[in-house]
């Protein structure tokens, strides 16, 4: 199976890494998450207008391996500007809605002028899937919106929502303005530095033609969705952990115990070694899992859940043991690893756990 890059995602990486390495360290990181909006709005302009990543969103049909490469680089640098979910999630969605409404919305979304969020997370709610909670019901010409959506990333920078309700032909899709009436968002920070937000929907009216794609339809949407924001946070977490060892490495080098580097010793190789392999095992499963998000519905999933359960094992020891290898500083705010493996922490959760998706898995392959 060939994992060969193209020579265009070959230059993707590198101008895209270039840029990052120069616009975005830790320091200017740990700036923008640590302001009132959690975000820079000027690196969200350069993403579109300078290195044009954001059009991956808009195309027909993105190439999966463009996407993981962005993916990666975003994660090596730690951004926390909402990619993801636009460019890949809401943008998925949209493809699949089409209608004049979608394709504006995809057009702002390659422009840097619109930021989509998908909100359907509901509470106990564990892999995505159809809304429970929330409900549209028909009000003449409009629609009447119900319920509650929690732990919304990036719900707090949205210029628009794609909220999911259970209508009586099943699950839809309506786009909804967060300052829309009977709207209420309960923003806050999360572990990693980025932002969420709680939503209560109390009668909030839509007019018609919000309603994306045909109404009770959208529920493949939702799942293909899903799991190609799966595939790109596992491509994420590759580049969040091959810096979490690089800066390992790198300590251990300068770390001296008893006259020499700590590096030297061979119970701490033996350790960089495994987390080597580990992030190993979890790339090959990321390969597969990108390359089949055109297949069918079920080998794709089963592809999906097979990379979640190995990148999650894989985040957790890497991020685990690159603390540990780093002793006490490894705790601090100051140094980047603890950052980086709060990050990896909660890609580990996201959209569902390893045991969450080790049981979809085992359940498709039944």
């Amino acid at each position: 199976m060939d994992f060969t890059f193209t020579a265009e995602q070959e230059q993707l990486r590198a101008s895209l890494g270039s840029y990052l390495r120069d616009r975005h360290g830790f320091a200017a990181r740990q700036a923008s998450v640590a302001g009132d909006t959690g975000r820079d709005p000027a690196l969200w302009r350069d993403l579109a207008e300078r290195l044009g990543v954001l059009s991956l969103g808009a195309a027909d049909a993105p190439d999966p391996f463009d996407v993981f490469v962005v993916m990666h680089e975003l994660g090596v640098a730690l951004v926390g500007e909402p990619f993801a979910e636009t460019a890949v999630t809401a943008a998925s969605l949209l493809r699949a809605a089409s209608g004049a409404r979608a394709k504006e919305l995809l057009s702002g979304i390659a422009a840097g002028t619109q930021i989509v969020v998908f909100a359907g997370h509901e509470a106990g709610m564990r892999l995505a899937g159809a809304p429970r909670a929330t409900t549209a019901t028909r009000d003449g010409d409009d629609w009447r919106l119900n319920g509650a959506k929690a732990a919304i990333v990036a719900a707090p920078w949205a210029t628009m929502l794609l909220v999911s309700a259970s209508t009586p032909a099943g699950p839809s899709l309506f786009a909804v303005a967060p300052d829309a009436a009977g709207l209420s968002i309960h923003a806050y920070r999360t572990i990693d530095g980025r932002r969420a937000a709680d939503l209560r929907l109390d009668g909030v009216r839509v007019p018609s033609d919000t309603l994306l794609g045909n109404e009770g339809g959208a529920l493949p949407a939702i799942e293909a969705a899903a799991d190609a924001t799966i595939a790109a946070a596992c491509a994420e977490a590759l580049g969040v952990m091959r810096r979490i060892l690089d800066d390992t490495i790198a300590y251990t080098r300068e770390r001296r115990q008893f006259g020499q580097p700590i590096g030297d010793f061979q119970a701490v190789q033996h350790r960089m070694v495994d987390m080597f392999m580990k992030i190993e095992m979890a790339t090959s499963a990321t390969y597969r899992a990108t390359m089949m998000l055109d297949a069918p519905a079920a080998e794709r999933a089963r592809a999906v859940s097979g990379a979640k359960v190995l990148v999650g094992d894989a985040c957790r020891f890497v991020g685990q043991n690159g603390v540990q290898l780093h002793g006490g500083m490894g705790m601090t705010e100051e140094l980047a690893v603890g950052h980086y493996f709060k990050r990896a922490t909660v890609i580990e959760g996201m959209l569902g756990t390893s045991d969450d998706h080790l049981a979809r898995a085992m359940a498709l392959a039944g």
